[in-house]
């Protein structure tokens, strides 16, 4: 082998094992993945979602942050969706998911409608992605076309979920390495951040914002003095931390940039939602004041980080397997059906993970 070929060849490798180190999987998804196949997917979701946020409207935020808490837990490939079994620690277990995680019921109402119009043919991940988007929509927000052709896994990682999920005590240092890990920068991080424009958070996420900040014993001095006041008459100090608030003051159940405004008035809710503005010389507050002045560009970005998360460790081809449900792989199915290990009544919505 001459040295030209030699070369070549060791720069191909090399460039191999990058692309697998890389959280990016780079596989050909397309919108118009199920055109031939169940071309009216998408109508179908819309329309379960339609019906349950009529009495829901926190449905929106929950499925939202499920596809995030999804993607960032070995890819987009609905692991999140399995059950315990004989052989699967299942990730709703993780500590940021437990008692936190909503929306599996309606996910599974959702495979039920699509699998009766075209069974075996679109992916559980898909569903997250879709439901998420259409979330959006739905909420007022934009929508895009979302690339398809995902697979489900065939395991879960629950020490991983672990890991990955960034707590909603993260300062801003820690919540750019998170997403850097997965591939995101920090455009993306403030971005997606803006899905907290609607759902709901427990009093257990930010109590420590209202009482003992960073073990000070005092308040976080970056939050709305008025808004200590109601959120310490909400969440009393050793309190069961269980009562919920919004996650955006201003207009709570629509998508849009109030959620950036109330940062730059230090009404923030989380601290991870806070430090995006409130944190001496950072980046993210240009970003957060252009979004702040043009809903317009939020949009787009929020649009173009959510179809780049969607994009994260994807399977397909002949990786993975589309399940007949959700929360089992094919095969392994539970004697009761289509159950989940939580239920819409005990937990949270919103994007950083344990809110």
């Amino acid at each position: 082998m001459d040295s030209l070929s030699l070369t070549t060849t060791t720069a191909l490798c090399y460039l191999v094992i990058v692309l697998r180190a890389l959280p990016f999987s780079y596989a050909q998804l397309d919108p118009s993945f199920y055109n031939g196949t169940c071309s009216n997917v998408q109508s179908i979701i819309t329309e379960v979602l339609t019906n349950v946020s009529a009495s829901d409207p926190r449905i929106l935020g929950s499925l939202i942050r499920l596809h995030f808490h999804d993607c960032f837990v070995q890819g987009c490939d609905a692991s999140i969706l399995l059950n315990d079994t004989a052989t699967i620690v299942s990730e709703q277990g993780a500590g940021p998911n437990n008692n936190s995680i909503r929306g599996l019921d309606v996910v599974n109402q959702i495979k039920t409608a699509v699998e009766n119009a075209c069974p075996g043919i679109v992916s559980c991940a898909d569903i997250l992605a879709l439901a998420a988007e259409i979330s959006s929509v739905l909420g007022g927000g934009p929508d895009w076309k979302v690339p398809l052709g995902r697979k489900d896994s065939l395991n879960a990682n629950q020490s991983l979920a672990n890991l990955n999920l960034p707590p909603p005590t993260f300062n801003l240092t820690q919540l750019n390495s998170a997403f850097a890990n997965q591939g995101l920068n920090t455009t993306d991080l403030v971005a997606l951040s803006g899905a907290h424009t609607i759902g709901r958070a427990k009093c257990s996420s930010f109590i420590g914002r209202l009482y003992n900040f960073s073990s000070t014993g005092n308040p976080d001095p970056t939050l709305n003095t008025t808004l200590l006041q109601t959120l310490q008459a909400l969440c009393p100090n050793n309190g069961p931390g269980t009562n919920l608030t919004n996650l955006d003051l201003t207009t709570p159940d629509t998508f849009d940039n109030k959620y950036y405004s109330n940062l730059q008035s230090q009404n923030g809710l989380l601290e991870t939602d806070q430090v995006l503005f409130s944190t001496s010389g950072a980046d993210t507050i240009a970003i957060v004041n252009s979004f702040i002045n043009n809903q317009s560009i939020f949009y787009e970005k929020f649009k173009e980080s959510m179809i780049k998360m969607g994009n994260i460790g994807v399977l397909n081809g002949s990786q993975g397997e589309i399940r007949t449900q959700c929360n089992f792989v094919n095969g392994n199915s539970s004697s009761s059906g289509l159950v989940t290990m939580t239920t819409k009544d005990s937990s949270e919505d919103g994007i950083v993970s344990s809110i």
